[in-house]
């Protein structure tokens, strides 16, 4: 029940956050700070029966089992392994980064929004854990929901606009999924006698090269959009530049993610035929979104549009690694999917903070920020110079990786990726020269820096990307098995 336990955590504690406004409008943020902290117990014990393995990445954790609809054989089938309980670690952390930046923000309907907060959460935690494809594509659907509101309600001047295109792409595509997923039980059907939507029972059926290509296409389209990757992204910036910055942070750090744990997982898997012969296409929109979101990020005069938009170029290195078929880019765009995590999560942060202070996030009506507010300065600038790539930093590691592996089989789709870096400098750069140096411009009134539950915050981050960057062994032993097993069953693919 353990693995149950984590997704109702959240739920139970979306309602009791919800009634507790009715008593005082402080309880709701307590209330999901102690649910938050609740989940990582079942976590933590799961992690703790595994810790005696010596291949703690190697095998499925645990696993929960019972019936939903017995008549067709669908079952509710939830598992964890090393992959997907490095997810729901990060997931927690940055759901708690995000609760401490709407501490002080949300001040109107606060159990409305923390209730949001946490079905979100579920949703994401769901995804991370389903091995019915069903349950998964229910899981999608919860997060997205929620997601949402969050924007409609507590966004910013076009919010209604934002939340609605939001919430149109990413339902198109998850419809297309939805196809796919109900192809797949058919096919199932009809080779075994018995419907089955159960992911480890869908790797025993064989499926002819067009219909691989078929099905994995209406996996890729949802899963593109939700990346987001060209052409699919324009919903990201207006998303992010009207969203509340509690929910920015988890919209870049986490549900970004569920797309390329999606790819790793499902399409990697159970289309290895796709995943050879439309590498190089895949690629090709990889390494156009790197360069693409890098140069409109240096563009931008919205601190929140600028990271967005390379938010588009960081994930185009996540895309381009997991169809590397190379293990050691497989395991670069997982450790760059955690370090943009960590990095997208405290530069929407400090854009909120900078809002809350100044009322703008116009860089062209900022400068001197660090006269004013040296510690958020301080704190910002390491958050910056991770995202362009430093040594030392997480973001180093996996993009390193990423280059490295890509480069074995897309030499030339390595060396354009490469020069991402570069424009990535730029746009990083004129962050720092545009907001925090040069002359005061509207803010000539005394700031306050930052408080301690900010500091604190944006600390964690920095942090866990000099872990991240320094001991990057400690994160990549939890996938090690997962990615040989994954290029081993695309070698497979190739070799017939």
């Amino acid at each position: 029940m353990m693995l149950a336990t984590i997704i109702l955590l959240p739920l139970i504690g979306a309602v009791l956050a919800w009634l507790s406004s009715k008593i005082n409008a402080n309880y709701p943020r307590v209330v999901t700070l102690v649910i938050l902290l609740l989940c990582f117990l079942p976590l933590i014990t799961i992690m703790q029966q595994q810790a005696g393995s010596e291949n703690i990445g190697s095998d499925w954790y645990s696993h929960f089992e019972t019936d939903w609809l017995s008549r067709f054989n669908l079952n509710i089938h939830l598992a964890i392994d090393g992959f997907s309980a490095m997810l729901i670690a990060l997931t927690l952390v940055i759901a708690i980064i995000a609760l401490c930046a709407s501490w002080s923000e949300i001040v109107d309907k606060c159990g409305l929004f923390y209730l949001n907060l946490l079905l979100t959460i579920a949703g994401i935690i769901g995804v991370f854990i389903s091995l019915n494809l069903l349950l998964f594509f229910v899981f999608w659907e919860v997060m997205l929901v929620p997601m949402f509101f969050l924007i409609n309600i507590w966004g910013h001047e076009h919010r209604h606009y934002a939340a609605l295109k939001f919430l149109i792409f990413t339902q198109l595509g998850g419809l297309l999924m939805l196809l796919s997923i109900c192809a797949l039980g058919v096919i199932h059907f009809e080779q075994t006698g018995s419907w089955s939507f159960d992911y480890l029972q869908l790797q025993q059926i064989s499926l002819s090269a067009t219909q691989q290509n078929w099905l994995a296409l209406g996996f890729m389209l949802a899963l593109l959009v939700k990346l987001p990757a060209l052409p699919f992204h324009s919903w990201l910036p207006d998303a992010h530049t009207q969203a509340p910055t509690g929910a920015s942070i988890i919209l870049a750090a986490i549900l970004l993610k569920t797309s390329a744990y999606g790819i790793i997982r499902f399409v990697l898997v159970l289309f290895p035929d796709f995943s050879i012969q439309f590498a190089p296409l895949i690629n090709t929109i990889a390494v156009v979104g790197i360069i693409y979101g890098a140069i409109l990020a240096f563009a931008q005069s919205d601190i929140k549009r600028l990271i967005a938009y390379s938010s588009i170029s960081h994930m185009g290195f996540v895309l381009l690694g997991c169809f590397s078929l190379n293990v050691l880019a497989l395991q670069g765009a997982i450790v760059q999917m955690v370090a943009h995590a960590f990095t997208s999560a405290g530069l929407f942060y400090v854009a909120g903070i900078i809002q809350a202070r100044y009322g703008t996030r116009d860089l062209n009506k900022l400068g001197g920020l660090a006269t004013q507010m040296p510690k958020l300065a301080g704190l910002a600038m390491i958050l910056i110079i991770a995202t362009l790539g430093m040594p030392g930093l997480g973001n180093f590691v996996g993009e390193l990786l990423v280059l490295l592996g890509s480069f074995e089989h897309f030499t030339l789709f390595s060396v354009i990726a490469a020069t991402g870096l570069i424009f990535s400098a730029c746009y990083c750069l004129s962050i720092i020269h545009r907001a925090f140096w040069g002359a005061a411009k509207e803010h000539e009134r005394q700031i306050s820096d930052i408080n301690a539950r900010e500091k604190l915050s944006l600390m964690v981050l920095i942090v866990a990307l000099f872990v991240l960057g320094l001991q990057p062994q400690y994160l990549l032993k939890f996938t090690d098995n997962l990615s040989v097993k994954i290029i081993a069953i695309s070698s497979i693919g190739q070799n017939k």
